[in-house]
């Protein structure tokens, strides 16, 4: 038996350096370990601080999200102050953290994912030509279009938040905006033209109603063979590409799944609260291990150190959570590998484990039963996962998917907007108190924990989905969704293992690599290489 090791360095993300270390028997991963390899520390910086600090310092974690940031940042501080939000606060701020998702999809599928497409790996395939000739990065047609447009929907950001990225206008009690006809009808026609020049006329080839009929993975290959525009789409083609290539066949991940739901129904949520948080959903929160679905519970949540590098090795609930770095030097001798934590969440009868997180995970809740009339209700991935199983390309094509749901939920926001009505209540700002927010970001469940003592945010502890699904092991020496992700990945060629790139960057884990292969046995470098040379 051979075994090889990779280790890959650095997988890029906005928290720092991401490096994965693989090992590898007779072609296949075996085993995995993914390290953040930068301290980010901003809650360190938070605490002390005045409790609206969050607003201005968290959307700053993040160059791409930082909306998502500021927005459960928002109602973090919205719980803990008990304030009252009017239904056009929070149709703005659906509006704005949509729209930002609404950005990163193509930008994300066309500059992060698709370029892989076109490694020299699939030069057998029929499709080939025509997937270099769509994604190769800066002159695929595809690619250049895809790109380009991206921009458009944070133009709408832009318009109520006064810049994107990096705005603060969302505040406890509302947002800092009222906006006026002539900029809603303008946020109208950019989000027409956008849905026009790309997602129905370049991803999709049909209207966005006409893809939302879609509700098994039946309806998706039949959808496909249905006429020559959904055929040659570039949806079309990446669903086909994938199965001819296989990427249909790995990355499943460890198949339990978590979402903290966003967006909300104005009339269900004027006055924020922990509790009644799930309700007011618009996308569903929720829990989906071992085959059963549950009710999220923030309580439920917590960060386990045991591998990474901080004091500490316990589970805590992030209210109570510490964020004490120590050398990098002794916790190696502790068998710490990462400055992520280990997010975990205890599951009802099994215990803490491990969940992905991301809009694979936000498609599964939206098929749990019970959904309210203003919820999103939609079987189709919970389907796609019975039939075929997660993947690549499953992870994939859920982020996909959203775009158009997203697309008709804000056109139907921006019809809602009352411009002669409130857009923000004063809030009494509390001395003391606990808050809780989250948000779906483009990656996933994005939550904040706030702690506020005497006027002064005594505790701050954000969570990413990038920790969610990259962190280490834990006490117990379970590996994280995507650790578990890259066993089972086939690696065709160990100077070019584009296939942990595939599977990283389903995750939007914005793979940028450069690798060093090492003889499993020896420790001896094999070589030294860049995988895809694109960020």
């Amino acid at each position: 038996m051979s075994t090889v090791d990779l280790s890959v360095s650095p997988l890029g993300r906005v928290e720092g350096d991401l490096d994965v270390r693989v090992t590898i028997d007779d072609g296949v991963v075996s085993s995995a370990w993914t390290t953040a390899g930068m301290f980010r520390g901003f809650e360190m910086i938070l605490k002390g601080k005045d409790p609206q600090a969050g607003l201005i310092v968290t959307p700053r974690i993040c160059g791409i999200c930082g909306g998502s940031h500021l927005y459960k940042a928002a109602y973090a501080l919205d719980t803990a102050w008990n304030t009252h939000v009017p239904h056009n606060a929070t149709l703005i701020r659906n509006i704005a953290q949509a729209c930002e998702t609404l950005q990163s999809i193509p930008r994300y599928f066309y500059a992060l994912f698709a370029i892989d497409l076109t490694n020299k790996k699939y030069a057998d395939s029929p499709l080939y030509d025509e997937a270099v000739r769509r994604f190769a990065p800066y002159v695929g047609t595809s690619y250049q279009t895809g790109v380009v447009l991206s921009q458009k929907p944070v133009e709408v950001y832009a318009m109520f938040g006064g810049q994107w990225p990096h705005s603060s206008f969302m505040i406890p009690g509302g947002v800092m905006c009222a906006p006026t006809l002539a900029e809603v009808s303008r946020s109208i026609a950019i989000l027409e033209n956008w849905n026009r020049a790309w997602l129905e006329g370049q991803w999709l080839g049909c209207s966005v109603e006409r893809w939302l009929e879609n509700r098994t993975w039946d309806d998706i290959l039949a959808w496909v063979d249905e006429n020559e525009s959904q055929h040659d789409s570039d949806c079309g083609f990446f669903i086909r590409f994938c199965m001819d290539v296989g990427l249909d066949k790995y990355g499943q991940g460890c198949g339990n799944y978590l979402a903290t739901g966003t967006y909300f129904d104005p009339a269900s949520y004027e006055n924020p609260t922990i509790e009644g948080r799930n309700a007011a959903l618009i996308n569903r929160s929720g829990v989906y291990a071992n085959g059963e679905f549950s009710e999220f519970d923030h309580m439920r949540v917590a960060e386990d150190t045991a591998h990474s590098f901080y004091e500490g090795g316990g589970l805590l609930h992030p209210w109570e959570g510490r964020t004490v770095p120590i050398d990098p030097a002794d916790g190696r001798k502790q068998d710490k590998y990462s400055w992520a934590k280990s997010p975990r969440y205890d599951v009802p009868g099994q215990g803490h484990v491990p969940l992905e997180v991301g809009p694979l995970a936000r498609r599964v809740m939206a098929a749990a039963p019970g959904a309210a009339a203003h919820q999103d209700d939609d079987p189709l991935f919970m389907n796609i996962l019975e039939a075929i199983g997660p993947s690549v390309m499953v992870r994939q094509l859920g982020r996909m998917h959203e775009g158009p749901k997203y697309y008709q939920w804000v056109r139907q926001w921006l019809d809602d907007l009352d411009l002669s009505g409130s857009f923000y209540t004063k809030p009494v700002e509390h001395e003391s108190g606990k808050g809780f927010g989250s948000t779906e970001a483009a990656r996933g469940a994005l939550s904040d924990w706030i702690v506020i003592e005497n006027g002064r945010i005594e505790n701050y502890q954000v969570v990413t989905p990038t920790a969610w699904n990259i962190g280490p092991r834990d006490g117990e020496g379970v590996l994280g969704p995507m650790e578990q992700a890259f066993i089972g990945s086939p690696i065709e060629d160990t100077s070019d293992p584009v296939e942990l790139g595939h599977v990283a960057r389903s995750f939007d884990s914005c793979l940028v690599c450069t690798v060093h292969a090492y003889d499993g046995k020896t420790g001896k470098q094999l070589s030294k290489f860049v995988v895809n040379g694109m960020v």
